[in-house]
Parts: structure tokens; sequence; C-alpha cells
């Protein structure tokens, strides 16, 4: 999951170099945590949270096989 946050990240932002993602397993869920830089705080999450909702959507159905929750922060 850490692999496809990335990905759609780093096409969202001005400066994909500053983007960063960790991944924590935790007993029932995956932790993915992004961190971008300021400036592009607005771009990764969107008007009224649309775009981390459907990044979490995305991450979500991707997992589907997995056993574990995926939970995605945006730092």
């Amino acid at each position: 999951m850490k692999e496809l946050v990335e990905v759609i990240a780093k096409a969202l932002v001005d400066h994909p170099e500053e983007v960063k993602v960790t991944e924590t397993e935790r007993e029932d869920a995956i932790l993915v945590e992004l961190s971008v830089a300021p400036a592009d705080m607005g771009k990764v999450i969107g008007k009224s949270g649309k775009i981390a909702k459907a990044i979490r959507s995305v991450v979500k159905a991707a997992s589907v096989e997995s056993e574990k929750k995926v939970i995605v922060e945006i730092d």
C-alpha cells in the first residue's frame, strides 16, 4: 500500500521529492502515513477533503484481499 499512496501523491504535488510515506503494521490494521511539503498540502487534501477521500477509497479497494484494515493519515 505504501507504494500506491506514494505514486498517487507524487502525481498530485509540485514537489514530489518531499513526499514521504511510512507504513506501520498493527495487530488489526496497517497505518499508512503521508507527509508532503506544506505548499502541497492543499493539493493532497483537495476541496472539502475530496482528494484525500479519493486516495483512501483507492487504497481501500486495493486492500480488499488483505485481512487487515488500511488507514491512510495525511500529516
